[in-house]
């Protein structure tokens, strides 16, 4: 390595690749967009290789971008590690943690405030997002830690998953439906249907559900896995939405939506945290790993 490349240098360009901007992280930083493009043009010209291309008003890795990236994180994983290592009771240092929809209304934020409690200097740093999001940052070293359904076989290579619960697939609607009461398969047939994208690993097992009922061809009016979105959609309008429980728990909990009876049970699927197979040991990813465990059971999720 080049041994004018700094630490600066090193943070800056992981900063980028995360937010893709230079405005949002010149401004996290402290410091003018002109300095950190200074910054990352050096870094480039040390490194003899273009790391990003701009698309529109984003920044994009290049494939040595990318490359450079795995490796870059990974070091400044290990850095920290070390950093940490010094202090046992996990105190200094960043966490970065991918949270699926499933886990991100009840779960997690339980996680968090017990990770708090018991490392309070440590900053969790937490990224959401789609699945196809999620394990590219995972892979890519820009988080620690995924923390939601488990991943598809094919995308398992190089990461080893954590079962912690089974997370059913329900479907919901407002509390005060027109409809409800009725035969679901008639329901479904005649509302507003709201399904979780294409790429959502849930998706797969509606699609087989409705299936199986001969709603094949029912166009959903609206794709979503977002609370926000979906709960929106179901006060104002007679829309059901299938979606993870866990997603909706709250919402159910108080009332403000329902569920309905669908009559299958393999509507469901694992939920658990997928981390790299390689790499360093944090004292801090641990620690959350055992809070998440203890919290399951504890908060009576199984």
């Amino acid at each position: 390595m080049h041994p004018a490349i700094k630490l600066r240098h090193i943070r800056a360009f992981l900063d980028i690749a995360a937010n893709g901007t230079l405005s949002a992280v010149a401004r996290a930083q402290g410091i003018t967009q002109p300095a950190l493009s200074r910054t990352l043009a050096e870094l480039e010209d040390l490194l003899g290789a273009t790391l990003f291309l701009r698309e529109k008003r984003r920044l994009v890795l290049t494939d040595s971008g990318v490359l450079f990236r795995r490796h870059a994180a990974a070091a400044l994983q290990m850095l920290e590690a070390g950093a940490e290592a010094l202090h046992p009771s996990g105190h200094g240092g960043r966490l970065r943690v991918g949270v699926l929809p499933t886990a991100a209304t009840r779960l997690f934020p339980r996680v968090a405030l017990r990770f708090r409690e018991a490392a309070p200097r440590v900053t969790l740093s937490v990224e959401t997002g789609p699945h196809p999001h999620l394990v590219r940052l995972l892979r890519e070293g820009g988080i620690d830690l995924m923390i939601g359904r488990m991943p598809a076989a094919n995308d398992m290579a190089g990461l080893r998953f954590e079962h912690l619960y089974e997370d059913r697939i329900v479907l919901v609607s407002g509390a005060h439906h027109p409809m409800r009461g009725r035969p679901v398969a008639q329901v479904l047939a005649q509302c507003p249907l709201i399904l979780p994208p294409a790429d959502a690993l849930i998706r797969r097992a509606v699609d087989e559900y409705l299936l199986a009922r001969n709603l094949a061809s029912v166009q959903p009016a609206f794709e979503t896995a977002a609370l926000a979105v979906g709960r929106g959609i179901l006060a104002g309008s007679d829309a059901l939405w299938f979606i993870s429980r866990g997603v909706v728990e709250d919402e159910l909990d108080r009332g403000d939506l329902v569920q309905w009876e669908t009559g299958a049970g393999f509507l469901s699927g694992a939920v658990g945290m997928t981390r790299r197979q390689a790499g360093p040991t944090q004292p801090s990813l641990e620690l959350l790993a055992r809070l998440t465990h203890e919290t399951v059971l504890d908060g009576g999720i199984i």
